[in-house]
Protein backbone atom coordinates (compact mmCIF):
# COMPACT_ATOMS: atom_id res chain seq x y z
CA UNK A 1 0.00 0.00 0.00
CA UNK A 2 1.23 3.60 -0.87
CA UNK A 3 1.03 6.59 0.69
CA UNK A 4 1.29 10.34 0.05
CA UNK A 5 3.39 12.89 1.74
CA UNK A 6 3.46 16.34 0.74
CA UNK A 7 6.34 18.38 1.52
CA UNK A 8 5.21 21.51 3.33
CA UNK A 9 8.04 23.95 1.55
CA UNK A 10 7.69 23.27 -1.65
CA UNK A 11 4.10 21.59 -2.23
CA UNK A 12 5.43 18.50 -4.02
CA UNK A 13 3.80 15.32 -3.19
CA UNK A 14 4.99 11.50 -2.94
CA UNK A 15 4.18 8.69 -2.79
CA UNK A 16 5.80 6.66 -0.23
CA UNK A 17 5.59 3.09 1.44
CA UNK A 18 5.04 2.60 5.22
CA UNK A 19 8.49 0.90 5.41
CA UNK A 20 9.87 3.64 3.92
CA UNK A 21 8.68 5.68 6.75
CA UNK A 22 9.32 3.76 9.38
CA UNK A 23 12.48 3.71 8.20
CA UNK A 24 14.09 6.99 9.81
CA UNK A 25 10.93 7.79 11.83
CA UNK A 26 9.10 9.59 9.62
CA UNK A 27 11.73 12.09 8.51
CA UNK A 28 12.39 12.50 4.73
CA UNK A 29 14.19 15.17 2.52
CA UNK A 30 12.54 16.28 -0.51
CA UNK A 31 13.77 15.30 -3.58
CA UNK A 32 12.92 18.59 -5.33
CA UNK A 33 13.37 21.28 -2.73
CA UNK A 34 15.93 19.46 -0.46
CA UNK A 35 13.84 20.38 3.03
CA UNK A 36 13.41 17.62 5.51
CA UNK A 37 10.32 17.15 7.17
CA UNK A 38 7.85 14.81 8.72
CA UNK A 39 6.59 12.67 6.40
CA UNK A 40 4.21 11.12 8.85
CA UNK A 41 2.74 14.61 9.74
CA UNK A 42 2.55 15.28 5.90
CA UNK A 43 0.34 12.82 5.15
CA UNK A 44 -2.07 13.30 2.68
CA UNK A 45 -5.38 11.72 1.78
CA UNK A 46 -6.21 10.40 -1.96
CA UNK A 47 -9.48 11.56 -3.00
CA UNK A 48 -11.34 9.25 -5.19
CA UNK A 49 -10.03 8.26 -8.58
CA UNK A 50 -10.79 11.29 -10.79
CA UNK A 51 -11.44 10.61 -14.40
CA UNK A 52 -8.93 11.51 -16.76
CA UNK A 53 -7.72 15.16 -17.78
CA UNK A 54 -7.59 15.95 -21.01
CA UNK A 55 -4.02 16.72 -22.67
CA UNK A 56 -2.64 19.82 -21.41
CA UNK A 57 -1.50 22.03 -24.09
CA UNK A 58 1.60 23.32 -25.01
CA UNK A 59 4.03 24.99 -21.81
CA UNK A 60 1.48 23.92 -19.56
CA UNK A 61 2.47 21.61 -16.99
CA UNK A 62 1.19 18.46 -16.76
CA UNK A 63 -1.38 17.89 -13.45
CA UNK A 64 0.68 14.75 -12.63
CA UNK A 65 4.06 16.38 -12.93
CA UNK A 66 2.75 18.95 -10.71
CA UNK A 67 1.51 16.55 -8.42
CA UNK A 68 4.38 14.26 -8.38
CA UNK A 69 7.64 16.08 -9.91
CA UNK A 70 10.46 14.38 -10.51
CA UNK A 71 13.58 15.40 -7.62
CA UNK A 72 16.81 16.62 -8.20
CA UNK A 73 18.20 13.97 -6.57
CA UNK A 74 18.16 10.14 -7.74
CA UNK A 75 16.03 8.19 -5.36
CA UNK A 76 16.68 5.91 -3.19
CA UNK A 77 17.78 2.30 -4.96
CA UNK A 78 15.08 -0.07 -4.66
CA UNK A 79 11.99 1.90 -4.19
CA UNK A 80 8.94 0.42 -4.54
CA UNK A 81 7.12 2.31 -7.28
CA UNK A 82 9.79 3.22 -9.45
CA UNK A 83 7.13 5.38 -11.48
CA UNK A 84 7.06 7.96 -9.30
CA UNK A 85 9.36 9.78 -7.95
CA UNK A 86 10.45 9.64 -3.97
CA UNK A 87 11.58 11.76 -1.06
CA UNK A 88 15.13 10.92 -0.57
CA UNK A 89 15.49 9.76 3.48
CA UNK A 90 17.69 10.75 5.77
CA UNK A 91 21.18 8.92 6.51
CA UNK A 92 21.70 7.76 10.03
CA UNK A 93 22.41 11.40 11.78
CA UNK A 94 25.24 10.54 14.30
CA UNK A 95 25.17 11.87 17.62
CA UNK A 96 25.58 15.54 18.00
CA UNK A 97 29.42 16.53 18.46
CA UNK A 98 30.11 17.80 22.59
CA UNK A 99 32.16 20.33 21.01
CA UNK A 100 31.07 22.80 24.22
CA UNK A 101 31.91 19.80 26.54
CA UNK A 102 34.97 19.05 24.98
CA UNK A 103 35.77 22.92 24.58
CA UNK A 104 35.47 24.04 28.28
CA UNK A 105 37.33 21.14 29.45
CA UNK A 106 40.61 21.60 27.05
CA UNK A 107 40.17 25.33 28.62
CA UNK A 108 40.50 23.82 32.55
CA UNK A 109 43.43 21.68 31.37
CA UNK A 110 45.26 24.38 29.61
CA UNK A 111 44.70 26.85 32.44
CA UNK A 112 45.70 23.94 35.64
CA UNK A 113 48.36 23.27 32.96
CA UNK A 114 49.83 27.28 33.08
CA UNK A 115 48.78 27.43 36.72
CA UNK A 116 51.57 24.82 37.05
CA UNK A 117 54.08 26.06 35.28
CA UNK A 118 53.81 29.42 36.75
CA UNK A 119 54.01 28.02 40.25
CA UNK A 120 57.39 26.05 39.16
CA UNK A 121 58.70 28.46 37.35
CA UNK A 122 57.70 31.48 39.79
CA UNK A 123 61.39 32.57 40.32
CA UNK A 124 62.27 32.31 36.83
CA UNK A 125 59.39 34.33 35.66
CA UNK A 126 60.03 37.07 38.37
CA UNK A 127 63.26 37.58 37.01
CA UNK A 128 63.10 37.87 33.38
CA UNK A 129 59.60 40.00 33.66
CA UNK A 130 60.18 41.75 37.17
CA UNK A 131 56.29 43.73 36.66
CA UNK A 132 55.33 39.94 37.28
CA UNK A 133 57.05 39.81 40.83
CA UNK A 134 54.07 41.85 42.76
CA UNK A 135 51.48 39.34 41.26
CA UNK A 136 53.68 36.05 41.78
CA UNK A 137 54.25 37.32 45.59
CA UNK A 138 50.35 37.85 46.09
CA UNK A 139 49.44 34.84 44.69
CA UNK A 140 52.61 33.32 46.81
CA UNK A 141 50.94 34.58 50.14
CA UNK A 142 47.52 33.00 49.95
CA UNK A 143 48.94 29.13 48.85
CA UNK A 144 52.51 29.34 51.52
CA UNK A 145 55.13 29.43 48.51
CA UNK A 146 58.11 32.30 48.50
CA UNK A 147 59.57 34.20 45.53
CA UNK A 148 63.41 33.42 45.66
CA UNK A 149 66.53 34.40 44.32
CA UNK A 150 67.75 31.79 41.41
CA UNK A 151 69.76 28.82 42.31
CA UNK A 152 71.64 27.84 39.62
CA UNK A 153 74.75 26.42 40.74
CA UNK A 154 76.65 25.86 37.23
CA UNK A 155 76.66 29.65 36.90
CA UNK A 156 78.34 30.15 40.49
CA UNK A 157 82.23 29.70 41.04
CA UNK A 158 84.62 30.04 43.47
CA UNK A 159 86.87 32.85 41.65
CA UNK A 160 89.43 32.13 44.27
CA UNK A 161 90.05 30.98 48.33
CA UNK A 162 92.50 30.41 50.50
CA UNK A 163 93.02 28.76 54.03
CA UNK A 164 95.24 30.41 57.19
CA UNK A 165 95.90 29.79 60.18
CA UNK A 166 94.79 32.70 62.59
CA UNK A 167 97.62 34.05 64.20
CA UNK A 168 95.91 35.86 66.90
CA UNK A 169 94.45 32.35 68.42
CA UNK A 170 95.62 29.36 68.34
CA UNK A 171 93.53 26.29 66.09
CA UNK A 172 91.94 29.13 64.52
CA UNK A 173 91.81 28.90 61.02
CA UNK A 174 90.67 31.47 58.49
CA UNK A 175 89.09 30.87 54.79
CA UNK A 176 89.24 33.20 52.63
CA UNK A 177 87.73 33.23 49.70
CA UNK A 178 85.64 34.63 46.58
CA UNK A 179 82.52 34.32 44.93
CA UNK A 180 81.44 35.20 41.49
CA UNK A 181 77.99 35.13 39.89
CA UNK A 182 78.23 34.36 36.50
CA UNK A 183 74.54 34.64 35.90
CA UNK A 184 73.27 37.68 34.22
CA UNK A 185 70.54 37.95 36.87
CA UNK A 186 71.08 37.88 40.66
CA UNK A 187 71.28 34.95 42.80
CA UNK A 188 70.92 33.10 46.31
CA UNK A 189 74.14 32.96 47.98
CA UNK A 190 75.21 29.03 48.13
CA UNK A 191 76.26 26.98 50.83
CA UNK A 192 79.47 25.74 51.10
CA UNK A 193 81.36 22.42 52.09
CA UNK A 194 84.53 23.24 53.27
CA UNK A 195 86.61 19.56 54.00
CA UNK A 196 89.88 19.65 55.76
CA UNK A 197 92.92 17.03 55.08
CA UNK A 198 95.66 15.81 56.33
CA UNK A 199 99.10 14.75 54.85
CA UNK A 200 97.77 12.29 52.69
CA UNK A 201 94.98 14.31 51.90
CA UNK A 202 92.31 12.42 53.39
CA UNK A 203 89.16 14.18 54.93
CA UNK A 204 89.56 14.93 58.86
CA UNK A 205 86.97 17.45 59.15
CA UNK A 206 83.78 18.52 57.06
CA UNK A 207 81.37 21.56 57.73
CA UNK A 208 78.88 22.87 55.90
CA UNK A 209 78.70 26.79 55.79
CA UNK A 210 75.16 28.22 55.20
CA UNK A 211 74.94 31.92 54.01
CA UNK A 212 73.92 33.00 57.43
CA UNK A 213 77.70 31.01 58.62
CA UNK A 214 79.67 32.75 56.44
CA UNK A 215 78.12 36.32 56.10
CA UNK A 216 78.39 37.73 59.97
CA UNK A 217 75.32 39.40 61.52
CA UNK A 218 74.35 41.39 58.60
CA UNK A 219 73.64 38.07 56.70
CA UNK A 220 69.27 38.81 56.45
CA UNK A 221 69.80 42.05 54.38
CA UNK A 222 72.60 40.33 52.38
CA UNK A 223 70.92 36.89 51.69
CA UNK A 224 67.57 38.90 50.60
CA UNK A 225 69.40 40.94 47.71
CA UNK A 226 71.69 37.53 46.85
CA UNK A 227 75.00 38.13 44.35
CA UNK A 228 73.89 40.73 41.84
CA UNK A 229 74.73 39.74 38.67
CA UNK A 230 78.33 39.38 37.18
CA UNK A 231 79.09 40.04 41.15
CA UNK A 232 81.94 39.43 43.31
CA UNK A 233 80.81 38.17 46.76
CA UNK A 234 83.86 38.66 49.30
CA UNK A 235 84.04 36.44 52.38
CA UNK A 236 86.04 35.40 55.13
CA UNK A 237 85.40 32.66 57.68
CA UNK A 238 87.22 32.10 60.50
CA UNK A 239 86.94 28.08 61.72
CA UNK A 240 87.86 26.24 64.70
CA UNK A 241 89.91 23.45 64.29
CA UNK A 242 90.61 22.41 67.86
CA UNK A 243 91.69 18.77 67.89
CA UNK A 244 92.16 18.67 64.14
CA UNK A 245 95.01 18.38 62.86
CA UNK A 246 94.75 19.57 59.01
CA UNK A 247 97.02 20.35 56.26
CA UNK A 248 94.81 21.32 53.35
CA UNK A 249 91.38 21.65 52.34
CA UNK A 250 88.90 21.53 49.93
CA UNK A 251 85.48 23.52 49.03
CA UNK A 252 82.55 23.59 46.97
CA UNK A 253 79.42 25.12 46.83
CA UNK A 254 76.12 24.18 46.26
CA UNK A 255 72.61 25.07 46.79
CA UNK A 256 70.67 22.26 48.94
Amino acid sequence: MSLTTRCPNCGTAFRVQPAQLAARGGKVRCGKCGHVFDGVHSLVSEGPAQSPAPAPAENEPSPQLGLFEAPKKLPIAGAANEDAPLPGFLDEAPAPPRRFGWALAALLALAALLAQATYHFRTEIAVLAPETRPYLAAACAKIGCQIRLPRKPKQMAIESSDLQAEARGENVLVLNAILRNQAPFAQEYPSLELTLTDERDEAVARRVLSPADYLGGSAPEIIARGIGAGADAVLRVYIDASGVRAIGYRMYLFFP
